[in-house]
């Protein structure tokens, strides 16, 4: 039998563009404008400048664009530095299932070294569906998931991101399959890095996966050689963490259909499993035109895992803004305070805006068994405002928007993206960068469309 790692290079390196239905390219390119955008936004950040300062000091040159800088430094550089900046703002994709995952952070990888070969706008997109499939396939294996057993779901895009970049370089498959041992078995990540008081580093053990992916099918190029039973072999990831595996999601189901159209977008940037109670919320306070003045509680009934992540001591004074967007009282207390929760409200000023912070005592989270039965196939959330002259106002939200089920429009995402870039980049060239990627089919080298990622405002 093949080992699984097997199966994936194969995969990978029989997919051509010509197999990618319609609705698959259109997808790729809608998820394409949205990590832009989060690019953008994820440049003008703390973190991002902070390690940007890192790589020009470590960093050798090369011939891959750094988004918003245009600097070119080598492709392991700029597919961290890029992939860091499209995680920074915690406001790119998401798939949730038995783990999460957010796919567009290995995007970093196939747009560098698509740059580097020359390639075109189609070789993109293979890689783009690829990146997808790869991580939300792997969202299902674990019974329970990854992040249930205490590991951080940037372990399994330590065996996606291999796949994405070897395949961009003209792998074979045994040496892709080499490339995921190379990168899998020295990317287990601590599930600590999203639990209790968050860091920086909430939002870069993805991005240094997908840098290892990078490194990794680099040397299996050279003949350099990693172990081949990394998912099912002797002390691989099934040996290490336990039983309870459904890998038919890599096996039989693999390449019957495209996931990338099952993903989903974020309308907050803020953590998956809160934009249900953010939607509730924002929704009471419209239809009765409430203030934060007019509430004395807001209770949340929600699955377990929000109850326990997100609703921690800790989230009930969030020091940084890494905790603040993975934080649900502070989140609905942005709600209720400014009547939207938008990236103006994870600013340092406002983090610790006084009006802002006295509603988190307001917000009182509880785990609803019934949510959690309907989980991961319903994110459902209800909000109970309570109001200073005895009322109850009640609305339950099952779809976040965004899911494909209440999918953003073409506009929905520009609104988002003109947002997030229009501070350092003019309307012309947010134009010209929006018809390039829709248009990345007919484009005969990707260089083309990563000069127009390059900031024009300063």
């Amino acid at each position: 039998m093949p080992t699984h790692t097997e199966t994936l290079a194969r995969w990978a390196c029989n997919l051509k563009y010509e197999d990618i239905p319609a609705d698959a390219v259109d997808a790729a390119k809608r998820f394409l404008y949205d990590t832009l955008g989060c690019a953008l936004g994820g440049y003008q950040v703390h973190d991002v400048k902070i390690f940007l300062e890192h790589e020009r000091e470590v960093a050798g040159p090369g011939k891959c664009s750094v988004i918003g800088s245009g600097e070119k430094l080598n492709p392991l550089s700029a597919s961290m530095l890029n992939a860091l900046m499209i995680r920074a703002m915690d406001y790119n994709d998401i798939y949730w299932k038995q783990d999460p995952s957010h796919p567009s952070d290995l995007l970093s990888a196939p747009m560098a070294l698509a740059e580097r070969d020359h390639l075109t706008g189609k070789d993109l997109i293979v890689g783009i569906i690829i990146a997808y499939e790869m991580g939300q396939r792997l969202c299902h294996i674990a019974l329970p998931g990854i992040r249930e057993r205490g590991w951080h779901h940037a372990t399994l895009m330590g065996y996606a991101a291999p796949v994405v970049a070897g395949r961009m370089i003209g792998l074979d498959w045994e040496k892709m399959q080499h490339a995921i041992g190379i990168a899998s078995v020295r990317c287990f990540t601590l599930g600590c890095a999203v639990a209790g008081k968050l860091t920086m580093m909430k939002n870069t053990v993805s991005p240094m996966a997908t840098r290892a992916g990078v490194e990794a099918v680099l040397l299996a190029q050279k003949g350099y050689t990693g172990p081949e039973g990394v998912i099912e072999g002797k002390e691989g990831m099934e040996h290490c963490l336990g039983t309870g595996w459904d890998y038919s999601w890599i096996t039989n189901e693999l390449g019957k259909r495209l996931m990338i159209t099952d993903c989903g977008m974020k309308s907050f940037p803020i953590e998956a499993l809160m934009h249900s109670p953010v939607s509730a919320t924002l929704h009471i306070l419209k239809e009765h035109s409430l203030n934060a003045e007019d509430i004395t509680e807001v209770r949340i009934d929600s699955i377990a895992r929000a109850a326990d992540i997100l609703s921690d001591p800790a989230k009930y004074d969030p020091q940084s803004k890494e905790s603040a967007d993975h934080s649900l009282p502070y989140c609905i207390a942005a709600a209720l305070a400014e009547g939207r929760v938008t990236p103006q409200e994870f600013t340092e000023e406002k983090l610790w805006d006084n009006r802002l912070r006295s509603q988190m005592t307001k917000v009182k989270v509880v785990a609803n068994q019934e949510f959690e039965e309907a989980f991961p196939a319903k994110q459902c959330s209800r909000v109970t405002i309570t109001t200073t002259d005895g009322r109850q106002l009640t609305h339950q939200v099952d779809v976040p928007k965004g899911d494909p089920r209440d999918p953003m429009t073409i506009d929905d995402i520009k609104v988002k993206f003109d947002a997030l870039a229009e501070p350092i980049m003019s309307e012309s060239r947010r134009s010209q960068l929006r018809e390039a990627i829709f248009a990345l089919d007919t484009i005969d080298d990707v260089g083309k469309l990563m000069a127009l990622t390059v900031a024009d405002r300063h």
